[in-house]
């Protein structure tokens, strides 16, 4: 016990003598700095001045005023570092007390009515007059949104953040080879490399995807097991003929039960606003109806540049009963979530038109893919901000190379010229976001541009009159060739001899 208390006494001594040092060594360099060393660089001077003659005088005297303008300087940055920071730290602070007593006052707000609602649910009934006044006061006052309200509860109001182990954090090459073996060992289904690459190099290129094809090749599961596989439900919206507007596949408010009729669909989108992980939503067979009808409102918010202003309007005025997430009556679309729609060509179908072609990513899907052994892998989560990470370092690593933008441009200044079908900014613009993402994910660059060029360009000339064009479509293979190289355009060249074999 004695050598303990020895060795306890002799550590807080020196602890005590150090802290001691620390603090009086610190008050030393004030003072040495401030008053001790001037005054000896003073006695230096005055020292040394006296052997000085005229020319060294005025040379000291200019020393000494830069000097002192020096000092002055830095003493103006730093006094002047430190105000901005004590006002950005006051701002900060103000803002932080705004958001607080902002998000108590809604609070209160929200216990106001639903108190208001208790109340007027217990008084007594007096007469049959007044029972049936009150009955309709309860659903005047009642939400108008019982989906969306339900959402706001499930989440508590507050945004669910997606944390990622280590062992989820894959490259996009590892992603599409991950969920290859997870929807094979976990779903029976079979998909291959290009199929998957597409899909995500199209998530890249566009808030829209559409999968094409005949029936049975997996449309509509493709999204499906990417939902299971990241951990986050595929919502699927069957597309109804009868869709005209937007009204219909997001719902409207009823004038006379003064209650919206909520979708599916808004539920899933609104729903979304509180994730931040990947959500899909399917419009199952989209071309049932003319989807430049009852989406053109999404195809023209998702071009604009600033998602901020990406805001779909449910009802002209809100009230202090509405969902949490609304925005003055309007719906944010995050930028988290992907619309896929799946389409077949048949003759109950609409044609799709270039103005949704164009700005989405199309995916056709003719053929079944081979089926395989694939590991046995877990699903996992993803976040978007991740997903964006990995597109951002593709586009940097794997940016389109400047001989094949070179030939991209050729090649649309002669389809413009012999078909008068022109690239557009928008396309070039999905030619650089979809290539590097294609390339990352395994993928030849070719192929990517071969891809492209077959589903956004070669793909317009069936509203051509091809007959008058034999000999423009073979010159047409030929620039392939001289622009890519020999056969490195596999599918428009196939697409361009199926053309003609109709003629």
């Amino acid at each position: 016990m004695k050598q303990f208390a020895e060795w306890f006494i002799e550590f807080f001594e020196k602890l005590i003598e150090k802290v001691w040092g620390y603090i009086s060594g610190f008050f030393n360099a004030l003072y040495n700095m401030f008053i001790k060393d001037p005054a000896e660089y003073l006695d230096t001077f005055i020292e040394r001045s006296k052997t000085f003659n005229p020319l060294e005088w005025v040379l000291a005297i200019l020393f000494i005023l830069v000097f002192i303008a020096l000092v002055i300087i830095i003493f103006l940055v730093l006094f002047q570092l430190i105000k901005r920071y004590l006002v950005f730290t006051k701002v900060e602070l103000d803002k932080q007390e705004l958001l607080y007593q902002n998000s108590m006052l809604e609070r209160q707000l929200r216990n106001i009515y639903i108190n208001s609602t208790k109340s007027e649910q217990m008084l007594p009934s007096t007469s049959s007059s007044n029972k049936t006044s009150n009955q309709n006061d309860q659903k005047l006052n009642h939400k108008r949104f019982t989906k969306l309200s339900l959402v706001d509860e499930k989440y508590k109001y507050t945004t669910l953040p997606t944390i990622m182990r280590d062992d989820e954090k894959l490259t996009l090459a590892q992603l599409v080879a991950h969920f290859r073996d997870f929807a094979a060992s976990k779903m029976g289904l079979y998909y291959d490399h290009q199929t998957i690459a597409t899909f995500f190099a199209g998530m890249a290129t566009s808030k829209l995807l559409i999968l094409e094809g005949i029936s049975g090749t997996g449309k509509t599961s493709l999204p499906y097991a990417m939902g299971k596989f990241f951990k986050n439900e595929t919502t699927i919206i069957p597309v109804q003929p009868s869709w005209r507007d937007r009204f219909e596949m997001m719902g409207y408010l009823n004038d006379f039960t003064k209650k919206f009729n909520e979708t599916e669909f808004l539920r899933a989108l609104y729903e979304a606003n509180y994730r931040t992980d990947l959500n899909l939503i399917v419009l199952d067979e989209m071309n049932l109806a003319r989807i430049e009808y009852y989406f053109a409102d999404f195809l023209a918010l998702l071009e604009l540049p600033n998602s901020d202003e990406w805001l779909v309007e449910l009802v002209a005025e809100q009230t202090l009963s509405d969902p949490n997430r609304l925005k003055n009556g309007k719906i944010q679309i995050p930028t988290n979530v992907w619309f896929i729609g799946t389409a077949n060509k048949d003759d109950s179908t609409f044609g799709i038109t270039d103005k949704v072609y164009d700005r989405a990513g199309s995916i056709e899907m003719n053929n079944k893919a081979e089926k395989f052994e694939g590991r046995n892998l877990e699903g996992i989560h993803v976040s978007y901000d991740y997903l964006q990470q990995l597109f951002q370092e593709a586009k940097s690593r794997y940016a389109i190379s400047t001989s094949t933008m070179q030939a991209i441009m050729k090649l649309d200044e002669f389809i413009s010229k012999k078909f008068e079908i022109t690239f557009g900014n928008r396309i070039l613009k999905q030619f650089e976001n979809f290539i590097p993402v294609f390339i990352a994910c395994g993928m030849d660059e070719l192929a990517g541009i071969d891809y492209l060029i077959t589903r956004k360009i070669l793909r317009k000339f069936e509203t051509l009159n091809l007959p008058f064009l034999k000999d423009e479509l073979k010159e047409l293979t030929k620039q392939f060739d001289e622009l890519f190289g020999k056969d490195r355009l596999p599918r428009a060249k196939e697409m361009i001899v199926r053309y003609t074999t109709k003629l």
